[in-house]
């Protein structure tokens, strides 16, 4: 065994329903971990954690009243944070940890890491996340929320059965986001047969997806959190230049180029005031989001490249 490690990924922002293994629920960031996988358990203690309110952790659908359901508190990324390291230092009995792995959502808790706990981690990778969510992107995430909350089996959180409607909605909403622009104009919604057409897949693969897997207060919770992602609101009053130009820990930011949710744009000046600390690698790919979620092989191969050559330097 070598250093310790951590690994934040989240089960949320990609695809609420396909990112969870479809049938199981489980976690996905299993993709990445594997003796011939990015974070080899031969070499790396590595430790997985869950984010509030994704349906494993604390959320709204497993907490007993009178903090059930639409009741639930609002999260953050720093509490998502601060918990896991109380789990890591106090109940595992870590005392560093030589890198942080997220994506998406799982990588903007990588930045908290950096922010938070300078003294505690070594390194970090960001796949298919950012520093701060962006004006548009949380304009995106109004769409999907808007489709859901105004269904009319929603009943403003207090459904006693699951509201269909709402969360086919919201699947509905959310689909186009996910990937590239090229991706949908190359047919890749027809997974190389597995779907006759764009309906076929919006329905089989989104809508069952998220019907499958994932409450609706769930959903909101977390949607929250990523609206609200922030590094500078932790610390430096919301400067993020000087928020980020302080981080001590080595960075591996890998945005996608087709990406609509976390741009690459965004990578680029955030890894800007980071000046020698960070290392920006636009993944080249159309599957937007998805690059980062393990969806195809090719995305995998070169983020697993990427990240095998930053451990090891």
């Amino acid at each position: 065994m070598g250093q310790n490690w951590t690994v934040s990924t989240s089960l949320f922002p990609a695809r609420i329903g396909g990112e969870l293994g479809q049938d199981s629920g489980l976690v996905p960031q299993t993709y990445m971990i594997g003796k011939d996988k990015t974070l080899n358990p031969d070499k790396y203690y590595i430790v997985t954690f869950a984010l509030f309110s994704n349906g494993e952790s604390s959320s709204p659908s497993n907490t007993p009243f009178p903090y059930n359901g639409p009741y639930f508190p609002a999260v953050s990324y720093e509490d998502n944070t601060r918990a896991q390291y109380t789990v890591l230092t106090q109940k595992l009995g870590i005392e560093r940890v030589y890198c942080v792995v997220g994506f998406s959502m799982g990588g903007q808790q990588a930045y908290h890491w950096a922010v938070m706990y300078p003294n505690f981690i070594d390194k970090y990778v960001c796949i298919c996340g950012s520093a701060r969510t962006s004006p548009h992107n949380k304009a995106f995430l109004e769409g999907p929320k808007a489709a859901l909350v105004a269904s009319k089996d929603f009943e403003n959180g207090h459904y006693t059965r699951t509201p269909h409607h709402g969360i086919r909605a919201f699947a509905r909403v959310y689909c186009a986001w996910a990937y590239g622009q090229s991706w949908f104009r190359k047919e890749g919604y027809l997974q190389d047969g597995r779907y006759t057409s764009m309906q076929d897949f919006i329905r089989e693969d989104w809508e069952a997806g998220y019907l499958r897997a994932w409450d609706a207060n769930d959903m909101l919770t977390l949607l929250h959190t990523w609206q609200t992602g922030n590094v500078a609101a932790v610390k430096d009053g919301g400067d993020l230049p000087m928020c980020l130009g302080a981080i001590k820990a080595k960075g591996l930011i890998m945005p996608c180029k087709t990406d609509l949710y976390f741009t690459p744009e965004d990578s680029e000046i955030e890894v800007s005031y980071m000046k020698e600390t960070a290392k920006l690698v636009v993944i080249p790919s159309v599957w937007g989001h998805f690059a980062g979620g393990g969806s195809n092989t090719g995305d995998d191969a070169f983020i697993r490249d990427q990240v095998v050559a930053f451990l090891e330097n």
